[in-house]
């Protein structure tokens, strides 16, 4: 028998920040998954930056039944957050960097693992954080092929039908550089920026007029996290980048919010302002069916309703892999990404007996 809280403690004492290796928290579940028999594989790759990372696949029997999947990455912490890897338990909550995003499914799926010997595979994945950059290795090389899968995310005991998607955009205005007593020595990148964002504003607009009311906000939403721009309180701006994403509705054509953003900065572009805009991320949303076999389990099991989430997760990637899959946790996503990270102890012991059933039903 696995404990789940003292495998969580365990868990979340390991600093798995994104920008990290994360081979110290794969050598510890590797040590467990091991101890109950499971076959494991890594894949290993190193980042953008040169740090090693790595997925860890555990298999048990012939294992094309059912599939449970925690990524092993998290958020940075405030260094003054004491007990971000001093895991605490108080008031019945267990608090800690990771405890529900996701390290608590994490430690509920090895528990449940234990009590139960059907056939299993369990997915553990590397830098979700940052852009589900595993979960697309996984993808890309095939290596899952399971019929179900249940993907962890803190998400209050409730299935999950779907979330919107993600995108992400550079929009590099360029204008020319004078002094700021001459105004016509130059062109502010800053204020054609400005003209940008009002552009912008009227894309959101003309987006929201497609809605699916199973989602609140129901329509695809921009939002410009960053703006920079100027070298110097008395000189023209030469350059003004803006930082802008929008969450497009399952079944939209991702490049529809693409479209629209290179249209309202072509609005702005003249023989002064250059606007041009740069794709980064164009990851679709998703929405599964509430008839799927694993979406019903989950809503019995526990008594809840399924609904639909804001934030993206890896059930894309195992969606394309073939499985019929699900988001589940324990834990609340709204206490997460914060100092004071918890998760109840009550909904972890009961995710062990869910996945335990899950494992039963679909292993």
């Amino acid at each position: 028998m696995i404990d789940p809280v003292q495998v969580l403690r365990e868990l979340v004492a390991i600093d798995s920040t994104s920008a990290r290796p994360n081979g110290p928290m794969l050598d510890a579940l590797e040590r467990h998954v091991r101890g109950l028999g499971f076959q494991t594989q890594r894949q290993a790759w190193q980042d953008e930056r040169g740090v090693a990372k790595a997925n860890l696949i555990a298999r048990r029997g012939v294992a094309e039944g059912l599939a449970l999947v925690g990524h092993t990455d998290c958020v940075p912490f405030d260094p003054a957050w004491q007990g971000a890897l001093a895991p605490e338990e108080k008031d019945a909550k267990l608090f800690g960097r990771g405890s529900a995003d996701t390290k608590s499914f994490i430690a509920a799926s090895l528990a449940a693992a234990a009590q139960s010997s059907k056939p299993l595979t369990l997915v553990f994945t590397a830098d979700e954080e940052v852009g589900c950059l595993g979960a697309a290795r996984l993808r890309d090389e095939g290596l899952v092929k399971v019929k179900h899968a249940i993907v962890g995310e803190p998400t209050r005991m409730t299935p999950i039908l779907g979330h919107k998607g993600y995108c992400l955009a550079e929009v590099r205005v360029r204008g020319a550089e004078g002094h700021s007593a001459y105004p016509d020595t130059g062109a502010s990148a800053i204020l054609g920026a400005g003209r940008v964002l009002r552009e912008i504003e009227n894309a959101q607009v003309e987006i929201a007029k497609e809605q699916d009311p199973r989602f609140t906000p129901p329509y695809t939403t921009y939002n410009v996290g960053l703006i920079q721009g100027g070298k110097a309180k008395n000189i023209i701006a030469g350059e003004c980048t803006l930082t802008v994403e929008w969450r497009p509705l399952p079944g939209q054509d991702v490049r529809r919010g693409l479209e629209l953003l290179e249209q309202a900065c072509a609005r702005v572009s003249d023989k002064r302002i250059s606007v041009e805009v740069k794709a980064q991320r164009l990851d679709q949303g998703i929405a599964v069916s509430e008839t799927s076999p694993v979406v019903r389990f989950l809503s019995q099991e526990t008594g809840n309703a399924p609904e639909t989430i804001p934030f993206g997760t890896e059930l894309p990637y195992l969606a394309a892999l073939g499985a019929q899959a699900c988001v589940f946790g324990p834990g609340d996503i709204r206490v997460a990404h914060r100092t004071g990270e918890f998760v109840p102890l009550s909904e972890l012991r009961a995710a062990v007996g869910i996945l335990t059933a899950a494992i039963e039903r679909f292993g």
